[in-house]
């Protein structure tokens, strides 16, 4: 059995949790209503169960080739990119102005999930397009916007991001790629960029580059940084882009999983482009970008988690080892470890998509409010939806590779693909040690007043809710109180150091709280199903008491970190 898209979870949390109907209502979306938003959804199940979930073992077996400086991807990939960009996808949540659908971020979240489950190597070249769309329309000039976005909506283009360089990984200041600004009003790029996804590829006209860079006279450090579109080919007289810009691909990395996505280090010599925001502020446009890809990436792992949850179930259920004590063949599903393995993947799947839906609804509610309070939330969830989606990517595709055994080990199967490809995800777009950081010195808000508004509205909602029986709402309530706790310690820290020494633990441990905020909604909701309930009791007995020990590491501090020596 292949893969099926998880449309009937998106339909209960549209429905029942984050409430679609009221935010198309009440948001600038167009003229689209659920029932137009649930063909797009089948439309695009269809789509990926169909034609593009066979292409993720196509790419695993047949990687992208470099070819006398062109890349040709892998067997069906242009078929693959022609469909989905055909389908709308790129457009989804795109300005209506230059061809977009405008539809909410809540939306284009749970189809990106789809396209990544079925194949994330083609997947993430959608998320890096979407990604430079949003860029581009909070910091591009009018004539960039009118000219590039359509191109880039219509899959004609489609974009990347240039940031890393040899010297240059997280601590972006060190980035040495300069631009001088010549006669035209352009400028010349001149500099080496490494591991850049999808720099390039057969199946599309152009590809857009987004170039971190330092003009001449600007400040060293990331402050001096400026933001450029580069574009594989410029325009000749005639308007057409035929004419090859001075940058070249100079060779692919041997990964060890997304063999679909071509890596590569890419050379500029006095490439030209044009500067999109202000000199020196190409920071702030380029987390725009960066920060759309988070949620995208946290996406890519809910993906690959489904993916391999569904392999695993499917395998367990098929697989008949040993018999009952009445002589009945057993499958491998009947025994209490397999059962207790598929039941904490399925529940750890439900969180990791709650969270990376409610990161999206709050940027919907971002936009159309303009009120600060889901724009602090918006930014608290953003680490914090690429954190667990991409953790969850991870765990569950290890856990399928034990449910399968040996099977699971070779290659022909497949199944070691998931965890390969997954374990990407927890580095791009900033490790995940790097989204604690940044939630920790960021997004807590003044004195931690963000976080502290996050808790007390859990509090405030499941203690005006009718008690459940078979979950104590209690065990919520304490946690809450808990990380409010642990917040204020934090909050007492003079030592930076004694607070990034539990970043992790604090991130995950609010994660988890809001794990448990969504299962127990979910299984007290009047339309919940018996399966639901069950998830709820498997992740507050085995997962959720996760969150005392982790709240006790985030105040142990740094002090027995201090002592250690590496020689």
């Amino acid at each position: 059995m292949g893969f099926k898209a998880p449309i009937e979870e998106y339909r209960f949390l549209f429905n029942q949790i984050f409430d679609l109907d009221d935010l198309l209502q009440t948001g600038d979306f167009g003229d689209a209503d659920k029932e137009d938003i649930d063909f797009f959804l089948e439309t695009v199940a269809k789509i990926t169960e169909e034609t593009i979930a066979p292409l993720q073992r196509a790419g695993d077996r047949h990687p992208a080739q470099l070819e006398n400086g062109v890349v040709k991807t892998s067997p069906g990939y242009r078929k693959g990119y022609k469909t989905l960009t055909e389908s709308g996808l790129v457009r989804i949540s795109a300005d209506i102005k230059y061809g977009g659908l405008g539809l909410p971020k809540l939306v284009q979240n749970a189809l990106n999930e789809f396209v990544n489950g079925a194949c994330i190597s083609l997947g993430l070249n959608l998320l890096l397009t979407q990604g430079q769309i949003e860029a581009l329309e909070l910091f591009a000039s009018e004539e960039i916007k009118d000219h590039v976005i359509p191109k880039l909506l219509s899959g004609d283009w489609y974009g990347t991001m240039n940031i890393t360089e040899p010297q240059a990984g997280s601590d972006v200041g060190g980035i040495q790629t300069v631009a001088r600004q010549i006669d035209s009003g352009e400028y010349e790029i001149t500099g080496q960029k490494i591991f850049i996804s999808w720099a390039d590829a057969d199946f599309s006209q152009n590809v857009c580059h987004l170039v971190l860079a330092r003009l001449l006279d600007s400040p060293l450090g990331s402050k001096g940084l400026s933001l450029f579109l580069v574009p594989k080919y410029l325009p000749n007289s005639e308007g057409h882009y035929k004419i090859r810009n001075q940058l070249q691909i100079l060779s692919l990395e041997d990964k060890l999983g997304l063999h679909g996505s071509p890596t590569a280090v890419v050379s500029y010599d006095r490439a030209l482009g044009k500067i999109v925001g202000l000199p020196n502020e190409g920071l702030k446009a380029m987390f725009a970008m960066m920060n759309s890809a988070r949620l995208g990436v946290g996406s890519q792992g809910v993906g690959v988690a489904e993916a391999s949850l569904q392999s695993a179930e499917n395998y367990a259920l098929e697989r008949v080892q040993g018999k009952s004590r009445d002589g009945q063949l057993l499958p491998i599903s009947e025994y209490p470890d397999i059962k207790r393995m598929l039941a904490v993947m399925r529940a750890q799947v439900f969180v990791a998509r709650a969270i990376c839906s409610y990161c999206a609804y709050s940027l919907d509610k971002a936009k159309t409010t303009k009120d600060q309070k889901w724009v602090d939330r918006a930014g608290l969830l953003t680490p914090i939806a690429k954190y667990f989606g991409s953790e969850t990517g991870v765990e569950v595709s290890l856990a399928g590779i034990r449910i399968h055994g040996g099977v699971g080990y070779i290659e022909e199967t497949g199944v070691s693909q998931y965890f390969r490809d997954s374990i990407v995800t927890t580095i791009y777009e900033g490790t995940n040690g790097i989204q604690a950081n940044d939630l920790l010195l960021r997004k807590l808000g003044k004195n931690g007043d963000t976080v502290r508004t996050l808790v007390d509205e859990i509090i405030e909602k499941i203690s005006s809710m009718k008690p459940d029986g078979s979950i104590n709402a209690s065990f919520i309530l304490e946690a809450a109180n808990k990380i409010k706790e642990v917040t204020n310690w934090l909050m007492e820290q003079s030592d930076q150091s004694s607070r990034l020494a539990g970043a992790q633990a604090y991130l995950r441990s609010i994660g988890l709280l809001l794990g448990g905020y969504f299962h127990y909604l979910a299984s007290t909701h009047s339309d919940a199903n018996d399966n639901k309930k069950v998830m709820a009791l498997v992740y507050f007995k085995r997962i959720f008491p996760q969150i005392h020990t982790l709240c006790d590491e985030v105040m142990v501090g740094c002090s027995d970190l201090d002592t250690i020596k590496f020689d």
